[in-house]
């Protein structure tokens, strides 16, 4: 059975409808269900509208501010810090995305750590930020903790997400988002959504022993780290969601580890919190810091195309450039509609009725 489609347009009414009604003001409003929708529309579907109700719910357990007023708590000429003030992630990660854009095009880049602030949905929305000004972008964040290391049995770190965004010329830019685990959370709540197993390699038991209930989380199992395990490399994936919590959360002042509150509201964040909210991370380097726009795109452009043109294995598609997916994703689904999970439309309705707003 084909999943119902919906027009971008009437998504995006419905939820910065939602978003004005918890109090958002019309700006961030935009901004928050501009982000949201870009998951959608990238293909990203875990992370879109499907959580647009596990954002209202953390409102109305009052672990999400409304109406923060976002500032810098700390600033060197190239770096700073942000406070979130418990605002909504989609909101919070622009606004410091925008001030390590500004602080590149005066020093050449420009890095921003932030604190106190929530999930803030794809990481490729802003990073991307970056290109429009002939930058790379980059954004990581961490997340609830539900990843155990390798050869661990506790959940000490979250999927904790990295994204880089690098503008190219004739060529589409080159954006590599990816989970620090095999795979993120959300890809098990659509597993759960369509009754299917998960593949061996996702998760784990709460012994440690390999699992494909994609519900094993609520067992106390845990998500492996990037590698699936120490013969194919996890330890690298532990490596790379260590160093996304440590820069977006040690260095801000963030939660970090198993300290980081969960996102779902009906867990209470730790007692013994050893910082504020969650953290990012996010850079912006101007091109021509490093060599002429021109040429440097020239380059992306040769590189890309060499790339496109290996040689495949037999029976193989072409080879794929980190962003193709979600770029023919977005143009398809910009023209076509958005689909949505059964389970996902039936319980935007029930929010949509909870809140008077028709879906």
């Amino acid at each position: 059975m084909n999943n119902p489609v919906f027009a971008y347009a009437n998504l995006w009414q419905f939820a910065h409808a939602m978003f004005l009604k918890i109090g958002c003001p019309p700006d961030q409003a935009n901004e928050a269900t501009n982000v949201l929708l870009s998951a959608d529309l990238r293909g990203i579907d875990s992370h879109g509208l499907a959580r647009l109700s596990g954002y209202v719910r953390l409102w109305e357990a009052k672990r999400v501010n409304s109406r923060p007023a976002l500032r810098i708590v700390h600033e060197s000429p190239s770096t700073a810090v942000v406070n979130g003030d418990q605002g909504l992630g989609l909101v919070v990660a622009p606004y410091a995305m925008r001030v390590a854009i500004e602080k590149a095009k005066t020093c050449g880049t420009g890095w921003v750590a932030v604190k106190n602030s929530n999930h803030f949905g794809i990481a490729g929305y802003h990073a991307m930020m970056a290109l429009e000004h002939d930058m790379i972008g980059m954004a990581m964040t961490n997340a609830s903790p539900l990843v155990a290391p390798t050869f661990s049995v506790e959940r000490l770190l979250g999927t904790n997400p990295i994204c880089v965004a690098i503008p190219a010329g004739q060529q589409p830019p080159f954006v590599a988002d990816f989970a620090t685990t095999t795979a993120a959370n959300g890809k098990l709540e659509i597993l759960q959504r369509k009754n299917q197993e998960a593949p061996v390699g996702w998760i784990q038991k709460k012994n440690g022993a390999s699992s494909t209930n994609p519900s094993e989380l609520k067992d106390g199992g845990a998500l492996i780290p990037l590698g699936s395990d120490r013969e194919h490399g996890s330890h690298k994936g532990f490596c790379l969601g260590a160093w996304v919590d440590i820069f977006s959360a040690v260095l801000s002042g963030a939660n970090y580890g198993p300290w980081v509150p969960p996102f779902v509201s009906f867990l209470a964040p730790p007692a013994d919190p050893v910082g504020e909210g969650i953290g990012h991370f996010f850079g912006a380097m101007r091109v021509d810091a490093f060599r002429s726009t021109e040429d440097f795109k020239h380059h992306m452009d040769n590189w890309i195309t060499r790339f496109r043109a290996a040689k495949t294995i037999e029976g193989q598609s072409n080879l794929v450039i980190p962003g193709d997916p979600e770029r023919e994703s977005e143009i398809k689904r910009r023209k076509n509609g958005i689909p949505l999970d059964a389970k996902v439309v039936e319980d935007l309705k029930q929010l949509g009725e909870k809140f008077g707003i028709a879906f």
